[in-house]
């Protein structure tokens, strides 16, 4: 389920409706991370830097200061402004990518409403993205409620996966070099959370210290285990929303999210490669 949801809500972060959007509230769209930084994070308000690398976990606290407003970066419009934008960007994005007919038909609103009894399964205790998120009114278009329930879920998931990890003892920039080591992605593709060389270097030491790598980098069994178990209990703790849903609900929104992950896949907007792991691991 998170494989079919992932790309719906990722579509924010690429699509040019979006940069639009963001320009229009006096963001830098040169780069993708400006606006990246001002969707996720508005729905906590203003947090400040320190607060978003807490919550976003495998970013450099350089890398946030340098987006997130109160650490380097020009004040930004308030989160009521950057949240209206967020869905505006959003509504022009699946009409353009999944089209008018399947934005207005009845099983993009059967799936809308299939994916919000889920989200509102999510419990929120401990997981300050999935809160935030959560606590936001629904919008009424349907494939505005599909995507909010999206963002949902994956902040659920993320939150609880972040929680798996310290249960690992895995810190941030560790959890990106164990992930590059079982072939999640190239080494390269981590880069964008902002690491150093000598920061990665110094993790990849401390991971052989434990075991979890071998002297040449590569990862061991032992290794391979810890990542293994780290996604076990992502999944484990991500089950709720859909035991809530039950099988028969899981499997039928399955099945109407089929068409609009296959437009979005193909839109050619989202990465071919991601820090994600999708269909990697």
């Amino acid at each position: 389920m998170w494989h079919l949801l992932e790309p719906l809500h990722a579509l924010l972060y690429y699509a040019p409706e979006a940069f639009d959007e963001a320009a229009a509230l006096g963001y830098d769209t040169a780069e993708r991370w400006p606006s990246y930084f001002a969707w996720r994070s508005a729905p906590l308000g203003a947090p400040g830097p320190a607060r978003v690398t807490s919550a976003f976990y495998s970013f450099s606290p350089e890398m946030v200061a340098r987006y997130v407003p109160g650490g380097g970066a020009q004040e930004a419009p308030t989160p009521a402004d950057v949240l209206g934008a967020r869905l505006r960007a959003v509504d022009r994005t699946y009409r353009s990518v999944l089209g008018e007919d399947t934005v207005k038909s009845a099983e993009l609103a059967e799936a809308a409403a299939l994916a919000r009894r889920a989200a509102e399964a999510a419990g929120t205790e401990g997981r300050p993205l999935a809160a935030a998120n959560a606590a936001l009114p629904w919008p009424e278009a349907p494939h505005l409620v599909l995507w909010q329930a999206a963002t949902i879920l994956r902040e659920h998931r993320g939150d609880g996966h972040l929680a798996a990890l310290l249960v690992a003892g895995l810190d941030p920039v560790e959890a990106l070099v164990s992930f590059a080591a079982i072939g999640a992605a190239p080494e390269a593709v981590f880069e964008s959370r902002g690491w150093s060389a000598a920061e990665w270097a110094s993790a990849r030491e401390r991971l052989a210290a434990r075991g979890v790598l071998g002297a040449d980098g590569t990862v061991t069994e032992e290794g391979r285990a810890l990542r293994a178990q780290v996604e076990l209990r992502t999944d484990v703790l991500a089950a709720a929303p859909w035991a809530a849903l039950g099988p028969d609900g899981t499997a039928r929104l399955a099945e109407l999210l089929g068409g609009p992950w296959l437009s979005a896949i193909g839109s050619g907007l989202l990465p071919a490669e991601n820090t994600l792991g999708i269909g990697k691991v």
